[in-house]
């Protein structure tokens, strides 16, 4: 995917909506630009199908979801999906955003160091 530099999942998005510092510093610091970001299509639905939403906290985060591309599954996300799932015990939405990651040859940007992990393990893998 041309100019997908990262996948955002959703603890980091949640986590730039809420203005953390030490997220915020983050994204400075990597001179992160929203055209280089995308989120998987798991992303949307995790923050927007979110028990109890309200119709302006809807609107907010759909405003900010459109500054980024968002990437569907396919049969690759599938299948690195499906050989993470066996590697190790990780739940089926975190193993869709990291295989996101991987197929597109992206950094995952998240909160759960264990994600970040299970990224780094297979990518070792794999080379």
């Amino acid at each position: 995917m041309s100019g997908i530099k990262y996948i955002l999942d959703t603890n980091f998005i949640i986590s730039i909506m809420k203005s953390d510092v030490s997220t915020l510093t983050m994204v400075n610091e990597l001179n992160i630009l929203a055209s280089e970001c995308a989120c998987s299509v798991i992303t949307h639905i995790e923050l927007l199908g979110f028990h109890g939403i309200t119709l302006n906290e809807d609107a907010l985060i759909r405003q900010k979801l459109s500054a980024f591309t968002c990437v569907a599954l396919d049969g690759n996300v599938e299948s690195i999906t499906i050989q993470l799932r066996k590697m190790r015990k990780i739940k089926l939405p975190d193993a869709v955003i990291a295989a996101t990651a991987i197929v597109n040859n992206a950094q995952l940007l998240t909160l759960d160091t264990q994600l970040i992990s299970v990224v780094n393990s297979f990518q070792s893998l794999a080379h």
